[in-house]
């Protein structure tokens, strides 16, 4: 999931690099929906997987302020990991951007109507949801250092 998330990143980061209109470009744009798309199902199999088998354990266990704070972590983690994409593939569709199905030239069917308002306002969110993670997921970050060198509980083990 990591990887995928910088990934995503680094796709529309740099997707500057190339004209606008360009087949480059175009690849970039693709690359981070699909990106997007994937880290969006991975979530959704990461969620039935712990409702099935439960978080494993940290040894040795939190006191009950850090898992609260452990909890609500990876609670804003996995609403970004659902939330973006969605945003994503509102935003491209509602701009009339065809999200291709890689290696078919067949577009996913779009499920909103383009609308250029919508498309702008929907952009605006889908970058500032996405430039405020940049905390979050430093934040992550800095928890799992200081899980593995200041605690030295297993957390950093499980999560890799």
């Amino acid at each position: 999931m990591a990887l995928l998330v910088v990934l995503a990143y680094v796709l529309i980061e740099q997707r500057g690099l190339f004209p606008r209109g360009s087949g480059g470009r175009f690849a970039m744009m693709q690359g981070h929906f699909w990106a997007g798309i994937t880290i969006f199902l991975l979530a959704w199999w990461r969620i039935a997987s712990r409702l099935r088998h439960g978080a494993p354990p940290i040894t040795p266990p939190l006191d009950k302020v850090s898992a609260l704070l452990s909890k609500l972590l990876h609670l804003a983690l996995y609403a970004f990991f659902i939330v973006m994409p969605l945003l994503g593939m509102a935003t491209a569709w509602s701009d009339g951007k065809a999200v291709m199905i890689p290696f078919t030239g067949m577009a996913l069917p779009a499920l909103l109507p383009e609308n250029e308002a919508l498309a702008h306002q929907l952009e605006d969110l889908h970058g500032a949801i996405g430039e405020a993670f940049y905390w979050v997921i430093g934040l992550h970050v800095l928890a799992a250092l200081y899980h593995h060198w200041v605690r030295r509980d297993d957390t950093l083990r499980r999560m890799l």
